[in-house]
């Protein structure tokens, strides 16, 4: 907050706004809207205004990207046994027998936002990994900004959005090469970034990774395959309007391997890219910047 004397009140404020999303909107807990969805058997079903709001967001990231960023990953991500929250996931476990298979698809999900309804295909597992959590710290920022009068950010895991009057100079925010757990120092390779408005937002392979029978997974499923996406990059952070624009075209990226430098670039999103040698590339718009290590 740029007034410190708002901070606790806003705090309180997010924690109430994060739980009703995750009752909405998590693929972990039994008694969540987006879990019932699963034994729809194919029938339309009345959600909230705040899961319609949500899907909506997954399926125009979806439409954005040409598919790469695809809400109907939920089984191929319960099948690379990543099925619960990420702290309570196996990290070396037995192998598992991984087919190559294409999700189900975005363009079979239906919303109807008249009646306020969702149907998707029986058999299909949602999964909004890739925009809700970018998608709540947009409008958690946008309504703590309204509520106090001042500049807000917002950062959940990451995914960073900021409201109202920045401070002056911007927000800095210091953008990890390599992350760990939140509540540890960060450390390794580094950079810092100021922005005035908009999110910031990294997707990478390092963070959520686990072994099954020896093999390497992560969380970035190619929808095409079902698969862990083949990427050169450890990372991408990209900077947009918005902290879900941002965190779709980062995680779109990370799919688009090679292509992707050329692909941001034509959009004009201004980003950072790391190879898993630790190469940086950066498009314009993102600021120049030396290499820095922390101590």
């Amino acid at each position: 907050m740029t007034d410190p004397d708002h901070l606790d009140a806003c705090r309180y404020l997010l924690e109430l706004d994060l739980a009703e999303v995750d009752e909405a909107c998590s693929r972990f807990r039994p008694d969540s809207e987006l879990v019932r969805l699963d034994g729809a058997d194919g029938r339309a079903v009345p959600v909230s205004p705040l899961l319609l709001e949500a899907l909506a967001v997954a399926l125009r990231a979806a439409e954005l990207t040409g598919g790469d960023v695809d809400p109907t990953v939920g089984s191929a991500m319960d099948a690379l046994g990543y099925d619960k929250d990420f702290e309570l996931v196996e990290r070396d476990g037995k192998p598992l027998r991984l087919d190559v298979r294409p999700v189900p698809g975005w363009r079979k999900v239906r919303l109807d936002q008249v009646y306020g309804t969702v149907t998707i295909p029986a058999g299909t597992r949602l999964d909004l990994g890739a925009t809700a959590k970018a998608w709540a710290a947009d409008r958690a920022a946008r309504m703590l900004a309204a509520a106090s009068g001042c500049g807000v950010l917002v950062s959940l895991g990451g995914d960073t959005a900021v409201a109202g009057p920045a401070p002056e100079g911007g927000w800095r925010i210091r953008v990890q090469d390599i992350t760990g757990h939140p509540d540890e120092a960060p450390v390794g390779p580094h950079t810092t970034v100021a922005i005035l408005d908009g999110g910031l937002a990294t997707s990478g392979t390092s963070a959520r990774r686990w072994r099954r029978g020896g093999q390497e997974l992560h969380h970035i499923v190619d929808p095409r395959t079902g698969q862990p996406a083949r990427t050169p990059w450890r990372t991408v952070t990209v900077a947009a309007a918005t902290c879900a624009d941002a965190n779709t075209a980062s995680t779109a990226a990370m799919l688009r391997g090679a292509a992707a430098h050329e692909w941001l670039t034509a959009l004009g999103l201004p980003a950072r890219l790391v190879a898993a040698d630790g190469t940086v590339r950066t498009t314009a718009g993102w600021p120049s910047e030396e290499a820095e290590a922390a101590a």
